[in-house]
């Protein structure tokens, strides 16, 4: 079976201003994209991000984006093709709750690899998303550099 994960948290923010502070490559570049997010989250888009913590440009195509909903993204991994569905569930209580699964790696230890770098990502993501759009905080500002 082919490396695959899921992460999830739950941000104290409506559903459609954590959709936003995702698609929207301004509010990306403050959180996660640190050296940049480049395109808006549209489907058939093709968005470029940076990073600080691993320089050089990713291209990023957005296969699915459904508002407040669902985006699916896809590009070329260290180790081929990564496909990323991100949903957002809005909850009773007002807070969102945001699942990323990603999959697409070989089968072997190249792949593995791959897969727990990316899953660590989506992680600092989710707690970077939930720190910005909460409190308007960067904490991965200084982290790697």
């Amino acid at each position: 079976m082919s490396p695959q994960f899921a992460v999830a948290g739950r941000i104290s923010r409506p559903v459609a201003e954590v959709y936003e502070a995702v698609v929207d490559p301004n509010q990306l570049s403050q959180y996660f994209a640190t050296g940049g997010a480049k395109g808006r989250l549209e489907v058939g888009a093709s968005v470029s991000w940076d990073f600080a913590d691993h320089p050089g440009v990713f291209p990023v195509e957005v296969i699915e984006a459904v508002l407040n909903e669902r985006i699916v993204l896809r590009w070329d991994a260290d180790q081929g093709h990564s496909t990323a569905t991100m949903t957002f569930e809005a909850l009773d209580d007002g807070r969102t709750l945001v699942t990323i699964e990603e999959s697409g790696w070989p089968d072997d230890e190249a792949g593995r690899s791959a897969s727990y770098g990316n899953c660590e990502g989506w992680t600092q993501m989710l707690c970077s998303a939930k720190a910005w759009v909460e409190h308007g905080i960067n904490l991965r500002d200084g982290y790697y550099r």
